[in-house]
């Protein structure tokens, strides 16, 4: 067992150092990292757009892969949870199976959700002196990435994470490391931190290739005048005489050498300048949506007395929906409560749901089954494009499909890239309605924030399920939940939603530990009591009522 560097004094301990790392991909130099060190309290996010090669970093750091040159000192013992294996624990302690509301028995028949909960749970338990964690978001429910949040936060060690989820980033994170074309950089601070220096790297960018290519221009400008002035120099008038004009050649030519030599000295200044690339430039996405597919409707959604059931299971017992025209509302809620089956229900019109008339549905499901596998990018958005080939390659190539990358065949596609296609896809139908399942899944924190602009920028109704909060805080108005059986719809976006929420939990925990105090000191008198009875107590009858406290307390406390 390795040394905890918990156990070595108050200053903040190496456990990595890298050095000189090269890692290829066949011909592709796919990491390249200098120097890289990581300390006892150093809790990193690392980002980068799919395919970059975080997850390989991140093996490289645990030592699981070996890179192709450089070396790597890894100085204390490490859990590791991964979207993508299986838990190594098959037993977890009563403590973290109640923390995160999960059997402490592994069990295949857990749902994605359960095992997530489950291998969480499990390096936790084993309490090591670093965390790396890849996507650990994967399949929970929001409930379950505030538990990973809350145990992220306290959790006494190093962590190295890889997420998308923004706002657990800004949450736990003290340091993000950006890897883009094979190099990393650091930035100290979390997420949102990471994203205002990134600005300012913008703006300073920006600044520095407007200043070079004024000074360019200006050094141009006093060349073509000094060039104008040597072509100008005339040569002897002819009523001179042959000693004048000898004289005004030489003193011509002399001239004109000097502006000769002083346009070459210019022109090796322009060549010095050091040259500042023109920062790239993302253009807003703006829908120019036809009328003629414009709802006039005022309720979009709408279901009366809505009842569901799985054998035993009910979903819904006579529920009530309403979606109105131009809402954007998401569904949030634990894993199993219902919402795969509203959506279905829903697309499917049935159970008492009705769509409105001359509603077209553009419908995202997670397995993407809208895409022809056999066909392009391009060939598969322009089949059911109303917009012309330009502007959908303008969306394309802001979802980082560009130039040649449109002729690619779909069956050659990560998941990644296989949801851009089909948001493309769905967002240039000619519909009226967005329903969406968990479109963020496999996208990197910017194709995210692209389809955040775009749906941002779609004004229509938009209905969709989503865990990402950061998502969820940018595109929805109303947030519905599925309760007791029953849908509820609040009219204001997550934040607002979550102040109200934290209010009544608020007011009930003050409640309960009320009640709490009350039982715990009528306890203490039942107690005293039946240590000392008198004659007038029936012991019988105080036994019963203390046994009922116990009872009323365990499930107050639980």
């Amino acid at each position: 067992m390795l040394s905890s560097p918990r156990d070595i004094g108050g200053d903040f301990v190496l456990l990595i150092e890298c050095n000189d790392i090269k890692k290829y991909f066949g011909d592709r130099l796919l990491l390249d990292i200098e120097d890289l060190k990581i300390y006892s309290d150093d809790k990193i996010g690392i980002v980068g757009v799919n395919g970059v090669g975080k997850t390989t970093l991140i093996n490289i750091l645990m030592k699981r892969l070996e890179p192709d040159e450089g070396c790597v000192k890894l100085n204390c013992d490490y859990a590791f949870v991964s979207q993508l294996e299986e838990s190594e624990a098959i037993n977890i302690s009563d403590e973290m199976a109640s923390r995160f509301n999960i059997s402490n028995t592994w069990n295949e028949d857990m749902s994605g959700g359960e095992k997530t909960r489950f291998k969480l749970a499990s390096v936790f338990d084993k309490r090591a002196d670093m965390l790396f964690a890849d996507e650990p978001t994967s399949n929970l429910d929001i409930n379950g990435i505030e538990l990973l949040e809350k145990g992220l936060q306290d959790f006494n060690g190093a962590l190295v994470i890889i997420s998308h989820d923004r706002t657990l980033l800004d949450k736990v994170c003290n340091k993000i490391i950006e890897v883009s074309f094979g190099k990393i950089k650091i930035y100290n601070g979390n997420f949102s931190k990471y994203r205002e220096l990134k600005e300012e790297e913008k703006i300073r960018a920006e600044f520095e290739y407007e200043q070079y290519i004024s000074e360019k221009k200006r050094l141009e400008g006093v060349i073509a005048n000094t060039r104008q002035k040597a072509a100008s120099i005339k040569g002897a008038p002819k009523r001179m005489g042959n000693s004048e004009a000898r004289l005004h050649k030489m003193g011509g030519q002399k001239a004109k050498k000097g502006l000769d030599n002083a346009v070459k000295n210019l022109r090796k200044r322009v060549e010095h300048l050091e040259v500042k690339e023109k920062p790239k430039e993302q253009g807003i996405i703006n829908f120019d949506i036809q009328d003629v597919s414009r709802l006039h409707s005022k309720i979009i959604i709408e279901g009366r007395k809505i009842s569901k059931a799985f054998d035993k299971k009910i979903i819904f017992k006579d529920a009530e929906l309403n979606i109105y025209n131009g809402w954007k509302v998401a569904l949030i809620g634990d894993n199993g409560c219902g919402k795969s089956t509203l959506i279905k229900m829903i697309m499917d019109s049935e159970d008492g749901i009705k769509v409105a008339k001359g509603a077209k549905v553009g419908y995202f499901s997670q397995d993407m089954n809208i895409l022809d596998d056999e066909k392009s990018i391009l060939e598969n958005v322009m089949d059911t494009s109303i917009y012309d080939e330009t502007f959908t390659r303008t969306l394309l190539a802001r979802l980082l499909f560009r130039k040649e990358d449109v002729y690619k065949k779909v069956s050659l596609l990560s998941g990644g890239e296989r949801v851009k296609v089909s948001f493309a896809k769905l967002m240039l139908q000619d519909i009226n309605i967005l329903i969406l399942d968990e479109p963020t899944n496999y996208l990197d924190i910017n194709s995210m924030e692209i389809v955040e602009e775009a749906l941002r920028a779609y004004n229509r109704t938009i209905f969709f399920v989503s865990h990402d909060r950061s998502f969820v805080r940018t595109i929805a108005d109303h947030i519905m939940t599925i309760e007791n059986k029953k849908i509820k719809i609040f009219n204001g976006n997550l934040d607002e939603y979550l102040k109200v929420i934290n209010r009544v939990y608020d007011y009930n925990k003050e409640r309960k530990e009320q009640e709490i105090f009350i039982l715990e000191n009528k306890l203490s008198e039942i107690i005293g009591k039946l240590s000392m009875p008198s004659k007038r107590d029936d012991v019988d009858h105080l036994d019963k009522e203390y046994q009922e406290i116990l009872r009323k307390l365990k499930k107050l406390k639980c």
